[in-house]
């Protein structure tokens, strides 16, 4: 097994909360952990300063400590920080962790190779440590999601400050220019709600999520290391963005906290836990 309480400011890295162990219950599922990292994104992409999440209370989106080289500009909001202190969760190590399907990718280079699941290409974390996140037989719908075969889902990566902001959807690499098919993407995007940019962004590139990780000082040897959540999308509900490599799940406007808590948890589903020291 991994170091656990690495794991454990890992988590809280990602969450804004305090992790901690317990040999009681787990007070949340990984699940749970991908809801609160996306559901933050999504709404500091749209200028709100708290996040209400059941059973923990409200949530600061304000990431004001800490800050590495690749965090994002803190979200344009108005009014004071808000004071609401780090909740705890209190997590069981031994059900939330499936140490058995640990993988230590730090000295691999896969080069040529090519890996699939759910079809597609899977361009694995070489370079990471994967700690295995405890979801078989998790969900209803059995754990087809999770394997190799045509059912499974693709992989994904989730980066702390993946959000788009509308730009990564009506922008593309290099500098600005007169390109009619650009400018006609840019206008159907600003018209068409479904491609507008609304909701939570991933990646099946690792390096692209590196880019936009989580770091965080352990405080046990005092080393930086970076965090990235490993994922499966849902084939039917991502959308690809004009930026390759990069998926949205479009949030509809008028959605309710509840809604968008169910839209995540039908389109994103954790299995892995990456940590890569800087």
């Amino acid at each position: 097994m991994s170091d656990i309480k690495l794991c454990l400011e890992a988590l809280s890295a990602l969450s804004g909360c305090t992790v901690e162990a317990t040999t009681g219950s787990s007070q949340l599922t990984s699940q749970d952990f991908v809801n609160i990292v996306a559901l933050k994104e999504f709404y500091k992409q749209e200028g709100f300063k708290e996040l209400e999440y059941p059973s923990l209370g409200t949530l600061s989106l304000q990431d004001l400590e800490n800050q590495d080289m690749y965090s994002a500009p803190p979200a344009l909001t108005h009014g004071p920080v808000s004071a609401s202190l780090k909740p705890t969760i209190k997590i069981n190590t031994q059900d939330f962790f499936h140490p058995q399907y640990d993988y230590d990718f730090t000295n691999i280079k896969d080069g040529d190779k090519v890996f699939m699941r759910g079809n597609e290409k899977y361009v694995r974390p070489c370079g990471w440590k994967r700690i295995a996140l405890r979801v078989e037989q998790k969900y209803e719908d059995g754990d087809s999601w999770l394997g190799t075969g045509n059912n499974a889902w693709p992989v994904s990566y989730h980066g702390h400050n993946m959000d788009g902001s509308l730009g990564i959807i009506i922008t593309h690499d290099g500098p600005p220019d007169d390109e009619p098919n650009f400018l006609d993407a840019g206008a159907a995007a600003l018209r068409n709600p479904d491609t507008r940019g609304r909701g939570v962004y991933s990646t099946p590139d690792i390096k692209m999520a590196e880019k936009y990780c989580k770091t965080f000082k352990y405080s046990v040897d005092g080393k930086t290391y970076k965090v990235v959540l490993q994922n499966r999308i849902n084939p039917q509900k991502r959308k690809s963005c004009q930026r390759e490599g990069v998926w949205l799940v479009y949030i509809p406007e008028g959605s309710t906290n509840l809604q968008e808590k169910a839209i995540i948890e039908k389109s994103l589903r954790p299995y892995g836990l990456l940590i890569k020291q800087e």
